[in-house]
């Protein structure tokens, strides 16, 4: 929060997304009495197109627009042009399998896997989910920054903070990662033919799975993501090139002249899994924390409290320097909430 001017809080939706009417007032609110230069959208905006239509009615939206959103997160779109480009994918289709076993569930336009879940024994037709068949195979993450004068590539790997009926929550990623040569290669033109059937802008993601060194493409995220937190530097350029590229300037220009990625660095998700919690007043936040919530905030059971970052010599070292981070915050914060730390 140091480098927010100005912030609104709306009531959490996490799987149900923001309401039209609450969103723009507020935004509004911010923006009552400055120029800002446009809105940038994270995740939770995917599955509702016509929001993102709303929004770009009210202010200019920095980014992909909505229909490029819809193409990408509508599973037949997305997975019909991966089928024409040849690119290797999951089963997926939108009437129920005659059995479940072997295949997963997912809503259309879902982010952080919280919509995924393994399918029932008879599941049935919903018109907001896809059925996808279950494939094996090593988590990878490609950032793209698509621009006028082409993309630049990055690589991290994710890991998830499961739940008994949520497996596939999202946990955190490190990076950045050097996949072997050819498996590199080909990640950067399934990655290029892919953003260039879809008409993609600026900061996108596209999610792997590494089956005995072939690559699955499982989806694509259409905005920036949790990589950001991973790969960008000091100064921002990764968010800059973002911005630059939406513009329709020379972002790959930019970036490549001015980012300074991390040597090694993991950033996770602190989710409130040991129950609800009010965070203390004057709680001393470690510095390697991001994304703290206001003294006072109550955090419901298993919603984000924070974000854990480390950077180290090596991606594996910052990922396990972030996981012992997460147990070291998560005490704090429980035992400063039942009055048992020594908030400063």
């Amino acid at each position: 929060m140091e480098a927010v001017e100005a912030s609104q809080c709306l009531p959490a939706r996490v799987q149900a997304g923001f309401r039209r009417k609450p969103l723009i007032a507020a935004l509004d609110r911010l923006a009552a009495g400055t120029s800002p230069i446009g809105l940038v959208l994270g995740s939770g905006f995917e599955c509702d197109p016509r929001m993102l239509a709303h929004l770009g009615e009210h202010f200019r939206l920095i980014g992909n627009p909505p229909d490029v959103v819809r193409r990408a997160k509508d599973p037949t779109a997305f997975f019909g042009a991966l089928t024409k480009l040849g690119i290797r994918h999951p089963e997926t289709q939108l009437v129920p399998p005659a059995a479940g076993d072997g295949w997963l569930m997912k809503r259309i336009g879902g982010s952080g896997g919280l919509h995924i879940h393994a399918c029932p024994p008879a599941p049935r037709l919903d018109p907001r989910r896809y059925f996808q068949r279950r494939v094996d195979g090593e988590p990878l993450s490609v950032l793209a920054v698509i621009g006028r004068t082409g993309p630049v590539f990055a690589f991290t790997r994710q890991w998830c903070a499961p739940l008994p009926r949520r497996p596939y929550r999202y946990g955190g990623a490190t990076g950045p990662i050097t996949p072997e040569p050819d498996l590199e290669a080909r990640l950067i033109d399934i990655s290029r033919a892919t953003a260039e059937s879809l008409g993609l802008i600026g900061l996108v993601s596209l999610d792997f799975l590494i089956d005995d060194g072939e690559p699955i493409l499982i989806e694509v995220n259409p905005r920036p993501g949790a990589s950001l937190d991973v790969l960008d530097d000091a100064e921002g350029n990764l968010f800059r090139s973002h911005v630059e590229a939406s513009r329709g300037g020379d972002a790959a220009g930019l970036l490549l002249a001015r980012w300074q990625p991390p040597k090694a660095r993991a950033a996770a998700y602190l989710y409130a899994d040991r129950g609800p919690i009010e965070i203390a007043p004057g709680l001393d936040w470690p510095h390697w924390t991001a994304d703290r919530p206001q003294p006072g905030s109550r955090i419901l059971k298993h919603q984000p409290l924070a974000t854990v970052l480390a950077d180290s010599a090596s991606p594996d070292e910052a990922e396990r320097l972030c996981r012992h981070r997460l147990g070291l915050l998560e005490n704090l914060l429980y035992e400063s909430a039942n009055g048992k730390g020594t908030p400063t």
